[in-house]
């Protein structure tokens, strides 16, 4: 092992070590269908009447919001609404919602969405308790450290875990880079999940953000920095995932499926979020930020490569994640399993309409995605292989059209 390689295995160590001084208090979990209704008196409880809610156009087009204002409206609930955010949400986006909040005076936030609206929702709280600090300065762990206004969470999606997550991404569409931001108190208060909000979610959403929440659980279940909680966590989002993403995919009005992906979601979200990821996320990250790639679809296409290229490293519990999602086959050995279950990734993918390659690669672009995507990932991510700039090269090399 070189030195840098034992350099990095030690961080790992220290920071699994370190971590357990912080607050890994859950959110308190409101789960089921309308549970949404019961925002306002979430809200009161926390002794607040004005919040800002963070969404997108998208869902405000589709009126998904309109219960909740109305319930907000008949509790005597200020609220004011900003919808800009993007795909990939960026610092502008940030600074936006922080404006906002300020002049209308809000105590609290309610993000309303997928992983972007909350990303834009916490660093913008973070930024409202750290004014003089912008993303890019809270780049990275432990940054922040002071208490967020009181922060309610509703996914319409199940596949980020953002709602129970002490993790956000704002990117920076000057430099192209995305700034990951990773401390405790960036964790949502309160996680809504309500199936009737994602019922609407086309199949293409459904799959990929469904494929990113089973990347998190696997990425978080091989690497090396579990509690035995966070492998349950991972353990309850795969079996979770593997049972009901194709029916969630294929009738999207099936609401125990939903609820069921809403809640391995969560529980993804819960493994990771203290496990960590690994390389899948950080050439995902790196991939999106360059080519405003979707962040589901991105970590949906490069799982199996990276899978594939921990080899050895990673068969033993792979192989045990095949047996939990029932996909080991005839298989008796880890590596025939730990094969497995890769092609069992494969083949949802697949007859999701997941492709398995991009067409925006650029040879030119491979060395600057791999150098970002191996500073995102080394030394944090716990991997079970380290993995070298040149490998990296070659992955992204493999996932070009």
């Amino acid at each position: 092992m070189s030195i840098k390689h034992t350099y990095y295995r030690a961080y790992q160590k220290t920071m699994k070590f370190a971590v357990n001084f912080l607050d890994w208090t859950p959110p308190k979990l409101i789960k089921g269908a309308g549970a949404v209704l019961q925002l306002p008196e979430l809200v009161k409880k926390e002794g607040l009447n004005n919040v800002l809610v963070v969404t997108d156009k998208g869902l405000m087009g589709l009126g998904l919001l309109n219960p909740l204002f109305e319930a907000l409206e008949k509790a005597g609930i200020k609220y004011s609404v900003f919808d800009s955010v993007q795909p990939n949400p960026t610092i502008y986006n940030v600074e936006d919602a922080l404006k906002m909040y300020k002049e209308n005076g809000c105590q609290g936030f309610i993000a309303f969405g997928g992983g972007s609206p909350m990303d834009c929702a916490k660093v913008t709280a973070a930024r409202v308790v750290k004014p003089k600090q912008t993303p890019s300065d809270m780049r990275g762990v432990l940054k922040v450290l002071k208490k967020l206004p009181p922060f309610f969470a509703v996914p319409t999606t199940a596949g980020t875990g953002s709602e129970c997550t002490i993790a956000a991404v704002i990117s920076n569409p000057d430099t192209h880079e995305k700034n990951s931001i990773m401390d405790p108190v960036l964790r949502p208060k309160y996680a809504i999940l309500d199936p009737e909000l994602t019922v609407g979610l086309p199949p293409h959403i459904t799959s990929t953000t469904g494929m990113d929440a089973l990347t998190h659980a696997v990425e978080a279940y091989i690497g090396k920095s579990n509690t035995k909680q966070t492998e349950e966590d991972a353990i309850i989002a795969t079996k979770l995932i593997f049972n009901n993403i194709k029916t969630a995919y294929e009738d999207g009005k099936n609401i125990e499926a939903r609820e069921n992906m809403l809640v391995g979601s969560f529980h993804a979200g819960l493994a990771f979020t203290r496990a960590y990821v690994g390389y899948v996320h950080a050439i995902a990250h790196n991939l999106g930020g360059m080519y405003n790639i979707p962040h589901g679809l991105a970590n949906a296409v490069i799982l199996p490569y990276v899978l594939e290229f921990f080899g050895e490293s990673a068969y033993k519990r792979l192989a045990e994640l095949a047996d939990i999602a029932g996909v080991s086959g005839a298989a008796q050995g880890d590596r025939e399993k730990a094969k497995n279950f890769i092609a069992a990734i494969k083949k949802l993918n697949e007859e999701m309409n997941i492709p398995d390659k991009f067409d925006q690669i650029k040879d030119e672009d491979i060395e600057l995605i791999a150098e970002r995507a191996l500073m995102e990932g080394n030394p944090l991510y716990p991997v079970p292989r380290i993995m070298n700039l040149e490998e990296c090269k070659a992955i992204i090399k493999k996932l070009q059209k």
